[in-house]
């Protein structure tokens, strides 16, 4: 089993908060949007990290980190990304590779918009735990937390960490 804290668009902002959740999971995962290598680095000093570019990384990220990562956890399929859309409305750049070969677990960010949903007809799981950072519209930052259990994905829960601004 695995607990694993999920985030994105932390547009270089990495605080205790954040840390502190870091710090009990066993790992990190990140959609993109990172900002400045800073807040890897932080993350990788705690605990094991797999993230993405987003758009607004630069050279140095993207050359630590790819565009997508696809992976199994336990015996769950995840493919994660920056841009990636969300059921009945993915970015044209994994449309038809997501219809040909839907993960179990399908990971973006980008949007700000925390969003959990199923989608039926690819029998996959939508995860996008909305924005850690303080750049941004959003309002409230958020992350979010489970378990991967063999198969299994359990014990969804939002964090909401202090307001964006």
């Amino acid at each position: 089993m695995k607990n694993i804290l999920l985030l994105s668009d932390t547009h270089s902002h990495i605080d205790d908060r954040i840390l502190h959740y870091v710090s009990e999971a066993d790992e990190i995962w990140h959609a993109g949007d990172v900002g400045h290598t800073s807040v890897t680095d932080k993350i990788k000093a705690l605990k094991p990290l797999i993230a993405v570019y987003g758009n607004i990384d630069d050279h140095e990220i993207r050359k630590e980190f790819p565009l997508n990562q696809r992976f199994l956890c336990e015996e769950v399929d995840v493919w994660i990304t920056h841009i990636g859309g969300y059921p009945g409305k993915y970015s044209p750049a994994i449309r038809e590779e997501i219809k040909k070969n839907p993960p179990k677990l399908f990971i973006c960010g980008h949007s700000h918009i925390l969003k959990v949903m199923n989608d039926k007809n690819l029998q996959l799981l939508h995860m996008n735990p909305g924005a850690a950072g303080r750049s941004g519209f959003h309002k409230q930052r958020t992350m979010l937390r489970f378990k991967i259990d063999g198969k299994n994905i359990t014990d969804l829960e939002v964090i909401e960490l202090k307001t964006a601004k």
